[in-house]
C-alpha cells in the first residue's frame, strides 16, 4: 500500500454511526495514524470534525457520494483501508464495494443483509482476489461476536486435540436501542424481496453465503426462527433477531477455511430472556413481537403507519443511553470428541453503536496498519482479520475467552 495518501478513510462520517466511528478514532487511534473522513457534504464533515477531540483537527475531508463511481474511485485509491456506515447496503454499498476491489483497497462495512453480502461476492470476489484486496463484511455487532467466539471455540478445541466443532449454539444478552438506520436496512432488505426473483430462496438457505453450496455438508443446520424453549441451565430463550444473518456469515468462514471449524459443524443463535416466569413471558413477548413486526413490515399499507413511530434514519440512542447499554454473547459447544467448552464475548456500550463504533474502529486500523494473512476476496471478521482483530478488542475493553466445561 506504498504511496496511499490516507491510511483509513471513514466513509460516511457525518451519518450517526459513522460520527461515533470517528469519535472513537478520535480518541483512540495511535499516533501518526492517517485517518481521513468522508461524505457528501464538506460543511457537515467540517461539523462533525470540529466537534471531535483535538487530535482530530487536522484530519483531511474527503467529498464523495455513494452515487458518484469516478469520486469513489478516487476514494479508494487514495486509501489503504475504507470503513464504510453508508446504509442500506443493499441500496447504496455496491459502488464502493467495487471501487475498493479494483483499486486493491481493503474494506470494512457494518451490513447485516445476506442479499447484499450475496451480491458483492459474486461479483466482486474475484476482482478483489486479483487486487489483493480484503472485503470485510460486518465489522460490527452484526456479527464480530459470533463469528470471532466460533473462532476462538475452533483454535481452542484444535489446540487440546479435541476435534471439530459438532454443535454451538450462541445466546445472546444485551441493552441497547435502535437507530434510523437499521430500521431502514430492514426495510430495504423486505423491499428486495419483494422484487427479486430467488430472493426469499437465497434468505432461506442457511448456506446461501457459502463460496461452495454444493460442496456444503449434509447435516439439518438449526432453525432461526425458534420458538420459546429453555437451555439446560435454566434459561428463557426467544428467536435472535440477527441470527438469520450472523449464522451464515459463521458458516461462510467454516467454509472458507475449508471447514476446518468441523465438517458437521451445526450452528444456530438466541437471545436470551432470562429465568423463571419472567423469562418465560418476555421469550414468548419477544418471540410474538418479532413476528407481528416483520409481518406488518411486509405489507405496504401497514409501513407508512410504522414509518411515523419508528426511529428515522440518521437518528439513535442518546449519549446517555449509549452509556447505559451492554452486551454479552455465550457460545456452548460440543466437539466431534465429546468436549465442551464456552466462549464468552461481552462489552460495554450499547451494542449496536458504541460498542459497534469500536469494533468498526479497530476491524478498520487493523486492515490499515497491522501484519494480517495473506489473503484477498470477500471475507468475513474471522477470515479477514481474526486473531488480530480479536487482541485489538481485548486491549479497547472487551472480554474475548473460552473456558472446558466439565
Amino acid at each position: 500500500m506504498a504511496g496511499k495518501q490516507h491510511d483509513l478513510v471513514v466513509f460516511g462520517a457525518t451519518g450517526y454511526v459513522g460520527a461515533l466511528t470517528a469519535e472513537y478514532l478520535a480518541r483512540h487511534c495511535p499516533a501518526g495514524a492517517r485517518i481521513a473522513l468522508a461524505g457528501r457534504s464538506k460543511e457537515k464533515l467540517e461539523s462533525v470534525r470540529a466537534g471531535l477531540p483535538g487530535a482530530a483537527a487536522d484530519w483531511p475531508l474527503v467529498v464523495a457520494d455513494s452515487a458518484d463511481p469516478a469520486a469513489l474511485a478516487e476514494l479508494a485509491g487514495s486509501a489503504t483501508a475504507v470503513a464504510t456506515t453508508v446504509g442500506p447496503y443493499t441500496r447504496y454499498g455496491m459502488p464502493l464495494v467495487e471501487a475498493c476491489a479494483r483499486a486493491g483497497t481493503h474494506y470494512a462495512d457494518l451490513t447485516g443483509e445476506v442479499l447484499f453480502v450475496r451480491e458483492a461476492i459474486d461479483r466482486f470476489d474475484a476482482v478483489a482476489v486479483g487486487s489483493g484486496a480484503r472485503i470485510v463484511h460486518s465489522c460490527g455487532y452484526d456479527s464480530i461476536p459470533s463469528d470471532l467466539g466460533v473462532l476462538m471455540l475452533h483454535r481452542r478445541a484444535l489446540a487440546d486435540g479435541a476435534g471439530g466443532l459438532r454443535d454451538v449454539q450462541l445466546v445472546a444478552t444485551a441493552r441497547g436501542g435502535l437507530s434510523g438506520g437499521t430500521i431502514d436496512s430492514m426495510r430495504s432488505q423486505i423491499e428486495q424481496v419483494a422484487r427479486q426473483p430467488g430472493a426469499r430462496r437465497i434468505l432461506g438457505d442457511p448456506h446461501s453465503l457459502s463460496p461452495n453450496r454444493a460442496a456444503e455438508p449434509a447435516p439439518t443446520q438449526p432453525r432461526d426462527m425458534v420458538t420459546p424453549a429453555r437451555t439446560p441451565d435454566g434459561r428463557w430463550t426467544a428467536t435472535f433477531i440477527m441470527a438469520p444473518y450472523n449464522t451464515r456469515i459463521v458458516r461462510r468462514s467454516n467454509a472458507l477455511e475449508e471447514w476446518a471449524y468441523g465438517r458437521s459443524l451445526r450452528y444456530g443463535e438466541v437471545m436470551g430472556t432470562g429465568r423463571g416466569p419472567l423469562g418465560a413471558a418476555t421469550a414468548v413477548g419477544v418471540t410474538a413481537g418479532l413476528a407481528g413486526f416483520f409481518a406488518a413490515f411486509s405489507l405496504p399499507r401497514i409501513r407508512p403507519l410504522l414509518d411515523r413511530v419508528l426511529p428515522a434514519p440518521g437518528t439513535g440512542p442518546s449519549a446517555e443511553a449509549r452509556a447505559k447499554g451492554w452486551f454479552r454473547s455465550v457460545l456452548d459447544a460440543t466437539t466431534e470428541g465429546g468436549r465442551r467448552y464456552r466462549a464468552t464475548v461481552a462489552g460495554p456500550g450499547d451494542p449496536g453503536y458504541a460498542a459497534t463504533a469500536v469494533m468498526l474502529g479497530e476491524s478498520g486500523l487493523a486492515l490499515a496498519l497491522d501484519e494480517l494473512p495473506d489473503r484477498a476476496g470477500s471475507l468475513t471478521p474471522a477470515t479477514g482479520i481474526g486473531d488480530v482483530l480479536i487482541e485489538r478488542l481485548r486491549a479497547a475493553g472487551h472480554t474475548y475467552e473460552v473456558t472446558e466445561r466439565r
